[in-house]
């Protein structure tokens, strides 16, 4: 089994581990692998430095989640360099900003495949980003590396998932509201596909479990007014909000809960898209003892994750949180150097034939790749929120649940694909 070992951590250390983007060496030398890419043909393995895209929204409504997520995946490329690279190659990090835009998105997506000719694409937040870059990978045969957790219903034959599916985030999190009793749930979500998918899957569920809609309401992404929402969330009898919000409609969605006289106490929100970084951004008097639902929280015991909160902290400072979609940001570029390096070749085709079963014994804890879906096996975990601004879990599933993105498993959800 791989793991993400001192070893390879601990040549990074402070400032000097951080270093400028474009001063990354490109002095790797050839090794005996095939590093041809017949699948994703467009992508230039020819000298001693590959190229990596990194796809995130570094201004815009999602900078407030994705530029963690970005600073995440340039330490996942220092250290991999700093241990010799990938094949015997470098990696050169290549960024392009989606601007919180989706075809934005695809754009960039087509620039870092055609024109910069990466081996490889990490990013993209939303599932509208997702969605509409999702053509592009699949026409070029070129793969995304998606980290976060999504509303499930899909397969790419060019996307990894990184982060959770539904059954192993939104499920889990109804399971555990429903056995705290919390069973009239007003849904509050942003006005696109994910919270609208992951809300039609909620709706099953509670009918099939004998818990109760009250509510539904959905806000533009990036919205900052939450009055007329709030106050029907206050009047309907609900024992818990559902909280859908991406981005930093949160920040107001929460400030205008407060100001409302809601709280954790007379009526918990649990959240599936807010993090440390945005429980940083909001400011934890507005999240104190509210719920969400992870697979990774910064205070996830284990020694993996020690080393990557301290490697993070050093390179960009003492007081900058981790959180679930960073982490799987930073492992997914792992993920892919053992895959490559299984394969021998950074050819796609063959990458995706040596993805089946790769192990890694990540910060969140041990993580496999499923082959037939191209999605991770991840252990669920409800957190709360402290004063401190961390996440504390109070509850998880014991062991990683294998991915269902269609949910087979489970009877309430025929029909829903």
């Amino acid at each position: 089994m791989s793991g993400l070992s001192m070893s390879r951590r601990g040549l990074l250390t402070g400032a000097s581990a951080l270093g400028a983007t474009a001063a990354l060496s490109s002095c790797g030398a050839k090794t005996g692998g095939d590093t041809s890419s017949a699948a994703g043909a467009q992508a230039d393995t020819s000298g001693d430095t590959v190229k990596v895209g990194l796809l995130n929204s570094l201004s815009g409504t999602m900078a407030i989640s994705e530029v963690t997520v970005h600073n995440a995946l340039l330490l996942a490329v220092k250290e991999i360099n700093a241990a010799g690279g990938v094949l015997g190659k470098k990696l050169k990090p290549i960024s392009q900003d989606g601007a919180s835009d989706w075809p934005t998105f695809a754009e960039k997506a087509e620039a870092l495949i055609t024109d910069d000719k990466v081996v490889a694409t990490f990013g993209c937040w939303t599932s509208a980003s997702r969605k509409a870059v999702k053509p592009v990978f699949e026409r070029y045969k070129s793969l995304l590396f998606y980290p976060v957790q999504y509303e499930g219903l899909e397969q790419s034959p060019y996307i990894f998932y990184i982060g959770a599916t539904t059954n192993q985030q939104i499920v889990p999190a109804l399971d555990y509201l429903k056995k705290q009793g919390l069973t009239r749930l007003y849904l509050v979500g942003s006005d696109y596909v994910f919270p609208r998918t992951a809300n039609k899957i909620i709706k099953a569920y509670a009918e099939a479990q004998g818990m109760k809609v009250v509510g539904e309401d959905y806000a533009p992404l990036g919205s900052t007014e939450f009055s007329t929402i709030v106050n029907k969330v206050k009047d309907a009898g609900a024992d818990a909000v559902f909280n859908t919000l991406n981005g930093d409609s949160n920040v107001a969605f929460f400030k205008e809960y407060k100001s409302a006289g809601l709280t954790a106490k007379s009526l918990p929100v649990l959240s599936v898209s807010i993090a440390e970084e945005e429980v940083k951004s909001i400011g934890t008097p507005y999240l104190e003892g509210q719920l969400t639902a992870w697979n990774y929280y910064e205070t996830t015991p284990g020694a993996a994750n020690t080393e990557f909160v301290e490697a993070y902290q050093a390179a960009y400072g003492k007081d900058k949180p981790t959180s679930d979609p960073m982490e799987a940001a930073y492992i997914s570029v792992y993920l892919w150097k053992e895959m490559v390096e299984k394969a021998g070749s950074f050819d796609v085709a063959k990458v995706k034939k040596a993805s089946a079963g790769i192990e890694l014994d990540a910060p969140e804890g041990k993580v496999t790749v499923d082959g037939a879906t191209q999605h991770v096996y991840k252990t669920a975990r409800i957190g709360k929120i402290g004063s401190d601004g961390l996440i504390e879990e109070v509850w998880n599933s014991g062991k990683p649940i294998k991915p269902d993105p269609y949910l087979k498993g489970y009877d309430w959800a025929a029909g829903l694909s």
